[in-house]
């Protein structure tokens, strides 16, 4: 038998204090889920497992402690730091978890402009921290829209990409060393330098590990010159998607290096710009030294030109529309409010292809929904994240909830809307990037007797029972071949 709630409240007590250990039941509540249940949470109801306790950690050793006591009785842990989370990587999913917050931990270590890098605490915000470079003529480069939100430790532990991306790649390209905490309380720390050639590079074992294997409680970044006087903003409209994602493709494969890397679809463009008509929209925003962005937008400009059905949009629009680009407190606010009016819900899920099949998914993804599923008001999406041999693309869309309780919504319409989406990306050789409710699968790892596409060295394993308790993230019992096709 394993430790009782109480039992596990007063050991937490013994290592952190009463102070640091949070047994309220409204913010259990709360801490048992996170915005993949966005209709749940914005109705107060809760059906995830409540958890044992919310603890507030302030330091490595304060984490490794926690750890050990929940290794060595078998508890299952939650790490977060900036509660940003829409994948369901959050949820309590086993009965009497801890949920451990590094919000705390929350110190600039070190700016190091000599090596163009910034150490940090878990618990850094991205937005604080880059305000803070940027009045110094430095950015991290990392824009996602939880911006406002998301602190670091939470970046690296989910893989993060920001929408400046195809400049400066995803949050796995700036990582330079990190510190994490293992279940047995072993603390490791890969060391800030710029490349490794020997054996497997331990930092992607940690980066994208979604608190299953290891808490993340330090992280150095790059850092890059900042120059938003030399930003040149780019808009389009476009007839014809398919020759929208030819133009993206002609962009990259010409080795141009925009920061932003846009194509809207004709649906989603409508809640962006209110002059796109029926219309899809490109934009692209070049940034960096002042010679490199004007030879960037001339290039850019020129080549996709040359797709038939393109005209220019006024610079300045694309300029304001970039302002508003992240979401924090208020816009997450808001849209409570507009949720409860209204029981319209807004979600995206994003995939990646290869730009044989990009559209192929878009396309098909698109009315499967349309046709498969009741109450949808708007089905579309955006192309983001260019490379060379293809790009991500984010679906996007909006139902109206309907003869439906908010413990139904997810599997009438979310669950369905992605398992469409879901299948269309493994017909055409895709891979899903950000799907809500994949968090949640890497985060609570497959390890049971049917097996797990997630291969691992055999060594890691041993963070995992198969009996059913899991040390970092709970082990869900799903087979990956029959609801969800975790596989990819």
């Amino acid at each position: 038998m394993g430790l009782q709630r109480e039992q596990i409240v007063e050991g937490l007590v013994e290592i952190l204090g009463s102070d640091r250990v949070i047994t309220d039941e409204k913010v259990l509540k709360e801490s048992s889920l996170d915005r993949y249940r966005k209709y749940e949470q914005v109705n107060e109801i809760y059906t995830q497992p409540i958890p044992a306790a919310v603890v507030y950690v302030e330091s490595t050793q304060d984490v490794k402690e926690v750890l050990m006591f929940a290794n060595e009785n078998g508890i299952n842990v939650v790490p977060r730091t900036g509660q940003s989370a829409i994948e369901g990587g959050l949820e309590t999913a086993k009965e009497n978890s801890i949920v451990v917050d590094g919000s705390g931990m929350n110190k600039v270590l070190k700016i190091d402009k000599y090596n163009m890098q910034v150490t940090v605490e878990c618990g850094v915000p991205l937005q604080g921290l880059d305000d803070m470079l940027r009045e110094q003529g430095y950015t991290t480069g990392h824009s996602p829209q939880s911006k406002p939100l998301a602190q670091l430790g939470g970046l690296v532990a989910t893989r993060s990409i920001g929408q400046f991306s195809t400049l400066y790649g995803g949050i796995e390209d700036m990582v330079v060393g990190l510190e994490a905490v293992f279940p047995n309380g072993e603390v490791c720390r890969v060391k800030n330098i710029p490349r490794r050639a020997a054996g497997p590079d331990i930092r992607h074992v940690v980066i994208g590990n979604e608190g299953a294997l290891c808490y993340i409680t330090e992280v150095t970044i790059k850092i890059f010159k900042y120059q938003p006087e030399n930003n040149v903003f780019l808009g389009y409209t476009i007839d014809d998607m398919k020759n929208g994602f030819d133009a993206l493709r002609a962009v990259m494969v010409e080795g141009f290096k925009p920061s932003i890397a846009r194509l809207y679809d004709a649906a989603d463009a409508s809640l962006h710009f209110d002059w796109s008509g029926d219309k899809n929209v490109l934009i692209f925003m070049a940034e960096g030294p002042s010679g490199i962005t004007a030879a960037t937008a001339a290039g850019i400009d020129k080549l996709v030109k040359a797709f038939p059905g393109v005209d220019s949009v006024d610079p300045k629009i694309i300029e304001k529309w970039f302002a508003g680009l992240n979401w924090g407190p208020e816009e997450i606010a808001e849209e409570k409010l507009e949720i409860l009016a209204t029981k319209n819900i807004g979600i995206t899920t994003e995939v990646s292809g290869c730009w044989d099949c990009i559209y192929e998914i878009y396309d098909n993804a698109c009315k499967r929904i349309m046709e498969e599923v009741p109450d949808m008001t708007l089905m579309g999406g955006h192309s983001s994240h260019s490379y060379i041999n293809g790009t991500n693309m984010y679906f996007v869309y909006y139902y109206n909830i309907v003869d439906c309780t908010p413990e139904e919504e997810i599997n009438k319409y979310h669950n369905q809307i992605n398992r469409i989406i879901c299948e269309e990306v493994i017909k055409y050789g895709g891979s899903i990037v950000h799907h809500h409710g994949l968090g949640k699968a890497r985060a609570h790892y497959v390890w049971e007797e049917y097996g797990s596409s997630f291969y691992i060295l055999d060594t890691l394993k041993k963070a995992f029972d198969p009996n059913g308790i899991m040390n970092m993230g709970t082990l869900i019992p799903i087979k990956h071949n029959e609801k969800h096709p975790w596989e990819f």
